[in-house]
This record gives C-alpha cells, sequence and structure tokens, in this order.
C-alpha cells in the first residue's frame, strides 16, 4: 500500500476502540424515518473506475434530532464477483480518524480470496466531515501542516507550556472555522449510526464489517449499540476499548519501541546504509519521529525509512509536502478525537505524564504524551463515553501483530478482554501495521478468510508463527 501522509498515518495508524452506549439524553440509535434505497452510479473523479459504483444517502446531523438537519454521507460498492454464492454485504473502513474510505473497496478487490470477493459486496465510505461526506476544515496552514499531527517533544514543564500556546490557537482555528457547526457531531459513535443507516438502505437485516486502525473502533461501537445487526465482524490493529483516548494517544511511543528493533535489524543486515545513532539534518524533531513511526507501519517501507535516515545524516532535506487532502485529514482527524473522549485540561496532567513516559519509552514518549488541541475542544453537547462490553453475540475475531507501531499489542489484548465471549484473537508474530488481508502471514490470514466466510473462529484464541 502507499505511503499515507503524516496526519493520515497518524489517523490510520493509530487506534481504534469502542464506544458509547448511550446516557440519558443521548440520542436513540434508530432514526425515526427508514432511509431510502441506495442508487448506485459512477463514481466521482477522473476516469472512475468502473467496477466500482457510487451513491450518497442522507443521515441525520444529530441522531438526538433524525429528522432536522440532514448531511450527505458517499458510499461506494464493488458488487459480488459471484451473485449466487452472494452471503450479504461487507462494510470496510480502512483508518484513520481522517482518512477516506471511498475507494478502498479496489484494494481490498486487488487482494482478498476470490471466495471473500464471491461472499461479499464490498461495501465502502466517507465517514462524516471526511473527503465527500459533509468535510470538515480547521484551516491549518501549510506549515501547521507540515509539523505535523504530534506535539513537540517535551523535555520540561517549560516545553509543555510552550505546545499549550499551539495546542490552543489550533483549538480556536477549528471552533471559527466555516464548518465548526460539525465540531459535536463528528463523533465515532454517531458515524456507527451513519453505518446502521447504510445497512439499512442497503436493505440487509444484518451487515458484516472489515475495519482496520482506527476502524476497529468503528466496528467495535456498531456491535456495541447495534449488537444485532452485525452479522460477520473483524477488527484488524485494534485499538483498545476506551478507543483512541489520550491513554491510547500515549501508547503510541510504546509501538515504537516494540517495532523498532525491526528496523534495527534490518538495516545491520544492509550495511549499505551505514547508519549509525545519530541522524542529522534540517528537519525538527517532531516531524522527524513522525516519519520515523509512519515508516515502521510496513516491512516493504523499511528501506525508504533507511533512505531518509541517510538523507538526513548527509544533512540534505528530506522531501515533504502536505498532499491536497491532508488539510481536511488532519482537521477530522481532530474532530473525532477530541470529541469523543474527555482529554485531561490542566497542563499538570501532561507534565506528569512527559516525565514519565520520556523515561519508559525515549524514542516518542515525550511527544505523545505531551499536551495537544484536545485539550482545549468546546465541550459542549458532548455525549458521554461508553464503555465496550462482554453482552451481545459471540460474532467477533480481532486479528494482530505483535509488533504494531500504531496499534500496539497492549492495547488490543484490552479490547479482547472487554469483549470477553463475543470476540476470538488471532495474534501474528510479525511487526508492522495492519494483518489481512495485505500482511504476510498465512496463519492469521486464512484464520480470516475462513471466518468471513464460513461463519467459523477459532476455538480457543490463536497465535500464528512468523510466515
Amino acid at each position: 500500500m502507499r505511503r499515507k501522509p503524516l496526519a493520515l498515518a497518524l489517523a490510520a495508524t493509530a487506534f481504534v476502540a469502542t464506544w458509547v452506549a448511550p446516557a440519558s439524553g443521548a440520542p436513540s440509535d434508530a432514526a425515526a424515518t427508514a432511509p431510502a434505497p441506495l442508487k448506485w452510479g459512477p463514481c466521482p473523479g477522473t476516469n472512475p473506475p468502473k467496477q466500482l459504483q457510487c451513491g450518497t444517502l442522507k443521515v441525520p446531523l444529530d441522531y438526538r434530532d433524525p429528522e432536522g438537519r440532514q448531511i450527505e454521507i458517499a458510499v461506494s460498492r464493488l458488487p459480488s464477483r459471484n451473485p449466487e454464492q452472494r452471503r450479504g454485504a461487507l462494510l470496510t473502513n480502512p483508518g484513520g480518524p481522517g482518512g477516506s474510505g471511498l475507494g478502498y473497496p479496489l484494494a481490498l478487490g486487488a487482494t482478498l480470496p476470490r471466495q471473500v470477493l464471491d461472499t461479499y459486496d464490498i461495501i465502502g465510505m466517507d465517514p462524516r466531515g471526511v473527503g465527500r461526506s459533509a468535510p470538515v476544515t480547521c484551516d491549518l496552514t501549510t506549515d501547521q501542516l507540515k509539523r505535523g499531527a504530534y506535539p513537540t517533544y517535551a523535555h520540561g514543564p517549560g516545553d509543555v507550556a510552550r505546545e499549550a500556546r499551539y495546542a490552543r490557537g489550533i483549538a480556536e482555528q477549528c471552533a471559527a472555522s466555516d464548518t465548526a457547526w460539525m465540531l459535536p457531531h463528528t463523533t465515532t459513535a454517531n458515524t456507527a449510526r451513519d453505518m446502521d443507516r447504510i445497512r439499512a438502505a442497503l436493505g440487509e437485516p444484518r451487515i458484516s464489517y472489515l475495519g482496520a486502525s482506527y476502524g476497529t473502533q468503528l466496528g467495535a461501537a456498531y456491535a456495541q449499540l447495534f449488537p444485532e445487526r452485525g452479522d460477520r465482524i473483524v477488527l484488524d490493529s485494534a485499538l483498545g476499548p476506551r478507543g483512541y483516548d489520550v491513554t491510547a494517544f500515549r501508547l503510541l511511543a510504546r509501538g515504537m519501541e516494540d517495532r523498532f528493533p525491526d528496523f534495527a535489524a534490518y538495516t545491520s543486515a544492509h550495511p549499505e546504509y551505514r547508519l549509525d545513532a545519530e541522524p542529522l539534518g534540517n528537519i525538527t524533531g517532531t516531524l522527524f519521529r513522525g516519519l520515523t513511526l509512519e515508516l515502521l507501519y510496513s516491512d516493504t517501507q523499511l528501506p525508504e525509512l533507511a533512505k531518509m535516515w541517510q538523507t538526513l545524516k548527509a544533512g540534505k532535506p528530506y522531501p515533504f509536502e502536505p498532499t491536497p487532502d491532508q488539510e481536511n485529514t488532519a482537521a477530522s482527524r481532530l474532530h473525532v478525537l477530541c470529541a469523543d473522549s474527555r482529554w485531561p485540561r490542566h497542563q499538570l496532567a501532561y507534565q506528569l505524564n512527559v516525565a514519565v513516559d520520556r523515561a519508559r519509552y525515549p524514542k516518542l514518549g515525550a511527544s505523545t504524551a505531551n499536551i495537544t488541541p484536545c485539550a482545549f475542544w468546546p465541550s459542549e453537547h458532548r455525549e458521554r463515553p461508553v464503555r465496550i462490553g462482554d453482552r451481545g453475540p459471540s460474532n467477533i475475531l480481532l486479528v494482530q501483530n505483535e509488533r504494531d507501531p500504531g496499534t500496539p499489542l497492549a492495547g488490543a489484548q484490552k479490547l479482547r478482554q472487554a469483549l470477553g465471549q463475543r470476540a476470538r484473537m488471532v495474534t501474528a508474530d510479525q511487526g508492522g501495521h495492519g494483518v489481512y488481508p495485505f500482511g504476510a502471514n498465512t496463519c492469521a490470514n486464512e484464520a480470516t478468510t475462513t471466518f468471513l466466510t464460513t461463519g467459523k473462529r477459532p476455538a480457543v484464541d490463536l497465535r500464528c508463527a512468523a510466515g
């Protein structure tokens, strides 16, 4: 898969978790009026692929007021290759928050086993706030985008205070933007509700799901809010049960520590790189750490990571320019992360976290423990986060790499524990972010394909050896 820009990598890299059971005053999880059937046509863009079909679906902006203001969600479909064997629809999400999923069925269609493509229509979507689904903005400048998605690496309390001023400014930009009306409504819980509207518009009594990275949070949220409407649910590279909150963000630093030895072993086996422990260059330390983590996501990117270090060691600039869609990616990521859960408001909490994580995870910990715009996010009309639990059908399969830099194994194990007998877990002895279907572990891939095509999960949690 192609390398994503840093803001999307943090999105599509990071975490997944799960969600909210409505508290008093929260939306009922059924809209008053059933949605109209989806009408399929050509996908937008220049020379759209003929095999992929697209449509739009109107959903409530606020599910507390299902007949009120509506927004449009962009949906795509790759039809089953064998309608006679079709079981139903497989809704997908490639990660985020902030990642577009409209074209994801095409990537899956080129890689999924034939029996999966026969069994399902593969469904993609741009989640609310992203791409062609009521996109949000924070009016981020090119310099702000170049800075990346991580806070600066804090060496002491003064660095936290300086980062707080920057983070507050970003939050204020989001709150003053033309799409500020979306702030309370761009959440994982509402996207899960949108997913159920898509299910209904497809005419499916139940729907299967394949989500990676942040997509596991969406899938867990859907399974929590609509337990009887899920069919076969695969959560690949999972966040913990509390989702992408401050704890999960800090856990990225552990992911880097878990994964980095694979890169060290790679460079040791390739002496032509001649890397040492002190790469140089004219790139900021914050961006250097972020790019390094991003390029640890896949074994196929390790050569590029080694070349980047070489370039910086030689004092040469490393090309990094934001892509045209990166502002929306970064803005929608912030919208979801900051509205999904309550982040600490006071600098002291971050100063303490930085001191702990700088010692525990020295490569990245003092960055991911530092203060973010979520500390200054508007809190009006926010739903109360709900815990993921073990009540519901036993129809969930977790698949996870042991050395995942974006969603570390420790978080996935907590989600597995929270789901109880609803889930089984397959772990693969390999590094990188994402297992199925793009990973190389035959055992993990076969277990996932078997579940999607037959509904059979391992009797107990399964550990797959390397290879």
